[in-house]
């Protein structure tokens, strides 16, 4: 009935605030490199609608989290009250049977690497986008994620027409996320939300434990409605699962059956994840046709219009206004290879300049440098994958240089 997933862990986690896809939570450290990771099962429907949920999926308001805490049940086996009142409204929200939440809840351990590495730096840690970019632009994503669009090009070409994502979009968020699945999670998902949900190792930051306990809710309801087993659900340190790194709640929401077989398989299945993630990005913004950059020079004080967030606030009269101006040959960053006519191009410079459009600042502390771009509303949907700068644009930057091999390139 359920075909197996192998569940994924990211290389970098920079934020899962609204997904790796559309829930991903807020973590900001670096996830090690794992293992190869037990099967997880997952039922799915059709290739453009997410997975249906048939209870709630509200926010659980009961439970908090303390520093330290490792046990989460009492001497007689019992859920701590906590996580019993926790457990208690997940049945009253979600409609789930208290023996089945509370069954679960008391299989959940503590996990301290989880903790550990979600825990924040003693030190302020000076940004560096010349770091970073390095880190994700580099030789074996290229040559990796070359081979990986020639092998799928079909189903990401199909994908294109459907959703209007790009084929270079696509494999660059799954070439940052995995390195198309080099590298595993060995984290027991359900412990590692538990852990996170429970015993954040920040008691300043209680939104982010109150977005994992949601994000374990989401576990567990999923789990009930048999479509993954929550006892068996590898991946990230952070809960992260899947090719493209779906946290729970995403895989409620944004996952899509790729090549229509009736199952969802974010592994095993590339054409599930890569529909998956045109998916998650057409949700959340993406507008076939724009560049994730504006074919445009910078105003002449970019950095006082930073305004920073995931939405776009300017308009093209407003950036004008401040000395922006139209490149001399418009073109675009990660076009898709539909795209490549000059007439097509011009069309899209025009397009373009009806949208919001944001300033994207990309600081190097430890050089003293900062590099400027006007980003898209196709930068933002980008960011609602994962929050960071740094990681919309190293994806953005990734797909050029794969759209440059392949032969799809266009002018910056």
């Amino acid at each position: 009935m359920f075909k197996p997933v192998r569940i994924l862990q990211v290389g970098s986690i920079a934020v899962f605030l609204a997904g790796c896809a559309a829930n991903k939570t807020a973590a900001l450290a670096q996830a090690p490199q794992g293992s190869p990771a037990a099967p997880t099962h997952i039922s799915a429907p059709t290739a453009t609608q997410a997975i249906p949920a048939s209870g709630s999926t509200d926010s659980i308001k009961a439970g908090s989290s303390v520093v330290g805490r490792t046990v989460y049940r009492q001497a007689d086996g019992q859920l701590i009250p906590s996580m019993q009142a926790y457990a208690s409204e997940i049945t009253r929200v979600r409609h789930i049977p208290l023996a089945h939440v509370e069954a679960l809840l008391k299989d959940a351990q503590y996990n301290a690497t989880a903790a550990r590495l979600m825990a924040p730096a003693k030190t302020r840690i000076r940004r560096s986008w010349v770091t970073y970019r390095n880190r994700f632009v580099e030789p074996v994503r290229i040559n990796a994620g070359q081979k990986f669009w020639e092998q799928n090009r079909s189903t990401l070409d199909r994908t294109a027409r459907e959703y209007g994502v790009p084929p270079s979009i696509i494999v660059a968020i799954i070439g940052v996320e995995t390195i198309y699945g080099r590298h595993t999670g060995n984290f027991r998902v359900l412990d590692a939300l538990a852990t996170l949900g429970f015993s954040y190792p920040d008691d300043s930051r209680p939104e982010r434990s109150q977005l994992f306990r949601d994000q374990l809710a989401d576990l567990i309801q999923l789990d009930y409605e048999k479509k993954l087993d929550a006892k068996e659900a590898m991946g990230s340190f952070a809960g992260a699962m899947g090719l493209p790194q779906f946290m729970p709640g995403s895989l409620m929401r944004y996952a899509a059956d790729g090549n229509r077989d009736g199952r969802i398989d974010l592994l095993y299945s590339v054409d599930d994840a890569i529909v998956s993630v045109a998916r998650f990005l057409r949700l959340h913004g993406w507008v076939p046709g724009l560049p994730v950059f504006a074919p445009a020079t910078l105003p002449r004080n970019p950095q006082a219009m930073v305004v920073g967030g995931l939405y776009p606030t300017y308009d093209w009269t407003q950036l004008q206004a401040q000395g922006a101006a139209l490149r001399p040959s418009p073109g675009t960053q990660a076009q898709n290879p539909s795209a490549r006519t000059k007439n097509h191009q011009v069309a899209m410079a025009a397009d373009w300049r009806g949208q919001k459009m944001g300033i994207v600042d990309l600081l190097d502390e430890p050089r003293q440098l900062a590099e400027y771009r006007i980003g898209t509303p196709n930068f933002f949907a980008i960011t609602h994958y994962n929050r960071s700068y740094f990681y919309a644009t190293s994806v953005a930057d990734l797909a050029k240089a794969l759209s440059d091999r392949m032969g799809y390139g266009g002018p910056d």
